[in-house]
């Protein structure tokens, strides 16, 4: 162990005796594997190579210079905007045994000269500090007196003026690279559009060939957006599912966050608030009984959340709209850091926009206010989108991402919408556009179409137009969501600097009656997805290994998940250890923390054997495959579950009643588990059905002949008469039929 921890000689030296990357990995860090693209980056950084990593929030970036650190022979500097992130990473890196320590205005003056001691005698691998410390030229002059072989920049979109928090001091460490020649160079960030990207590169003379970019894709995260009609309320139902787990909760604003921190309390959660409105020692207090697993819900606004690193946060609520996909894209990282499933919900509706507008409205810079009404219009297409949430969300960033199902979102998940002939409500908003003189944004239109009395209408004689009123059959949010998918389809443009909407070419074709829309009419509310919890480990283990962890973190005054993740904790409770060996192959579990909590975890799941009846699961089950696979077992969908259960016997009125879901979803979850490859008993589906024999044979003989890929042809053909969920029945049972044969 301290052939990794201590200072094994000059860099010169450091190949020939130094351990493998692979080693450190597994006996410090506890992990069988790198993740996509670590092994990569360490390389370039043991060859003396500078590198800009983007790696999403919980993809390992800390690992890309935590273990080259611990090879190389001198210090390491970390850069970190973040008092709150520096003493987490800090925390994390003692527990497994590596000499790491920070220094920033937190410590007290006993504590801060220990660490400028250990500093001058080359005891520390790895020194966080804000950039502000850095810049010191006390302390400047004391890192000339050590080896410094790594510089490392953590959050380093920090850097670029094009990014969303941009902070000038960190663009002044670009020159203290001169004092350290010999160092690498490593660049690190979650979010970072292509033009961030190379802003960072050009500011810091990062080649291109030392980027590397990992998926953006957080596979684990499971996706979803409701149409906000009673906000609290929807709250509390989505807050049931996740009894006694970590959460974040995010609002606008510091009156909204006090308002439903109250409310939830009222009704028995453990929440606190945080914003900016509190006092340092209220925020801090409040982080670190969250940190600690002391209360399950933090309520707050965008003020939380960029230094924390704590890996159980099993869900995120967006209760109010973010200004931005990054923003959405930031905090939803924040979720799920540990590997296992977490769920994310944005509340969304049309309000929200013009609030986000309204705050726009007032920044004083016009291309100020046009990015960021760009940023809210991308916000707004990936709430609205029909297909799969990834698309928009990772293409956003730069990624190619054409998979048409991720199976983690609830688009995915939920039986898609089929398009309708919308022509008459788009001739109608069109219409109004060009008499209200194409000058005025979406709202007005609507507030003109819907028979609106108020001032602004009237001050432009708007409620003497014909199209005055002729659009009551719909409510706002559906005129907006309308509206939105004109312009998307190209009927329509958007005027960048304040929204004014303009008629285009094509817009003619449909009043002249020679081309038709066709769209959706968003349903009044959405409901909710259902998404299933990660499945086959003992729960009521997990609990007691869970008090266990608990214990150990308040006696050694660290956060819960130092110790151990919850997915050891669930490796564990899946795999029923009994012996020291086994117990190190558990995930997260190297030789640091087998020594100081092995014996005590054992003796609970030993004891915990003896009492069931169960015995250690072999090796087969817990090796590489279960870690490194996209969907691991305890990670099983939905989708997955249903349709073993349906292969073994249960009836779809049976899965409605477990699961309080819909026949048409169960189908939905049915098809999908059929694409994957499985085999279902075609001769229990037909009874689902509802047709009589003669028009059930009618609806197969055209998917014989129009084929199954579309239900739209196969709609037409019948001239309407079948309804789509009977389409969706039929064809599972047509697919199952033709497989058997």
């Amino acid at each position: 162990m301290e052939k990794f921890l201590k200072d094994k000689g000059t860099l010169a030296e450091k190949h020939t005796k130094s351990p493998l990357p692979r080693q450190v990995l597994k006996e410090v860090f506890g992990y069988d594997q790198f993740r996509p693209l670590q092994a990569e980056i360490i390389g370039q950084a043991l060859a003396g190579k500078d590198a800009l990593v983007i790696m999403p929030t919980g993809g390992g970036k800390s690992i890309c210079y935590q273990i080259p650190a611990l090879i190389l022979g001198g210090l390491t500097i970390v850069v970190s905007p973040l008092i709150s992130l520096m003493k987490d990473q800090v925390e994390q890196l003692q527990e497994v045994g590596a000499a790491a320590a920070m220094l920033n205005s937190s410590l007290a003056p006993a504590e801060y000269g220990d660490t400028i001691t250990k500093i001058r005698q080359r005891q520390l691998k790895l020194l966080y500090m804000a950039p502000e410390t850095l810049l010191k030229p006390d302390i400047l002059e004391l890192l000339d007196s050590v080896p410094v072989d790594c510089l490392t920049i953590d959050e380093a979109h920090c850097i670029s003026e094009w990014g969303h928090d941009f902070r000038p001091e960190y663009r002044q460490i670009a020159p203290i690279r001169q004092r350290f020649p010999n160092a690498v160079c490593l660049a690190l960030t979650a979010t970072a559009t292509p033009r961030v990207q190379d802003d960072i590169c050009e500011n810091l003379g990062i080649s291109d060939a030392g980027r590397f970019i990992a998926s953006f894709n957080r596979e684990n995260l499971f996706l979803q957006v409701q149409l906000k009609h009673d906000p609290a309320r929807q709250t509390v139902e989505f807050l049931k599912r996740f009894p006694k787990q970590s959460g974040i909760i995010y609002c606008f604003s510091r009156r909204q966050v006090e308002t439903l921190c109250e409310f939830l309390r009222k009704q028995g959660f453990s929440a606190l608030p945080y914003h900016a409105g509190l006092g340092d020692e209220a925020r801090k207090q409040h982080q670190e009984q969250f940190i600690r697993d002391d209360v399950q819900i933090i309520v707050a606004t965008i003020a939380f959340g960029m230094g924390i690193n704590k890996s159980n946060v099993r869900f995120v609520v967006h209760y109010d709209l973010p200004k931005s996909i990054e923003s959405y894209y930031q905090e939803i990282g924040r979720a799920g850091r540990d590997g296992v499933r977490a769920d994310c919900l944005l509340l969304f509706s049309a309000g929200d926009t013009q609030k986000i507008r309204y705050f726009i409205d007032q920044k004083p810079d016009a291309l100020q206010r046009q990015v960021a009404l760009q940023h809210l219009d991308r916000l707004v297409d990936f709430a609205e989108t029909e297909a799969c949430r990834r698309r928009p969300l990772i293409r956003y960033f730069g990624e190619d991402y054409d998979a048409e199902r991720c199976g983690m979102c609830d688009n995915c998940l939920s039986e898609k919408q089929e398009k309708i002939d919308i022509t008459v409500p788009a001739q109608k908003f069109l219409s109004c556009v060009f008499r209200t003189g194409q000058r005025f944004g979406a709202a007005h239109i609507i507030d003109v179409l819907r028979g609106s009395r108020n001032q602004k209408v009237q001050q432009f004689s708007h409620d003497r137009l014909t199209t005055y009123g002729i659009g009551k059959e719909f409510s706002k949010k559906q005129w907006s969501h309308l509206s939105r998918q004109l312009v998307r389809q190209g009927l329509l443009e958007k005027e960048p600097a304040y929204g004014g909407l303009k008629l285009t070419q094509r817009a003619g074709e449909v009043f002249a009656g020679r081309a038709k829309v066709f769209g959706t009419i968003q349903e009044e509310p959405l409901a909710p997805a259902r998404a299933e919890t990660p499945a086959n480990y003992d729960a009521a283990l997990f609990e007691l290994l869970r008090e266990k962890r608990k214990a150990l973190a308040d006696a050694a005054n660290v956060p819960p998940y130092v110790i151990f993740s919850d997915k050891s904790l669930i490796d564990m409770a899946s795999f029923f250890p009994q012996s020291a060996a086994r117990f190190s192959d558990m995930h997260g579990v190297g030789q640091v923390k087998l020594e100081r909590y092995g014996a005590g975890f054992l003796e609970i799941i030993r004891n915990y054997c003896r009492e069931h009846n169960l015995a250690e699961v072999p090796a087969s089950r817990s090796t590489a495959p279960a870690r490194t696979s996209r969907k691991t077992p305890l990670q099983k969908l939905r989708h997955q579950v249903v349709g073993e259960a349906f292969r073994g016997g249960a009836s779809l009125e049976d899965l409605m009643a477990e699961y309080g879901t819909k026949r048409s979803t169960l189908i939905s979850y049915l098809y999908q588990y059929y694409q994957e490859g499985q085999r279902l008993p075609a001769e229990r589906l037909l009874p689902a059905s509802q047709l009589p024999p003669a028009q059930r044979e009618k609806v197969l003989q055209i998917f014989e002949r129009l084929g199954t890929q579309k239900l739209r042809p196969v709609f037409d053909a019948l001239n309407g008469e079948v309804a789509y969920e009977e389409l969706h029945i039929l064809r599972l049972y047509y697919l199952n039929r033709k497989k058997i044969k």
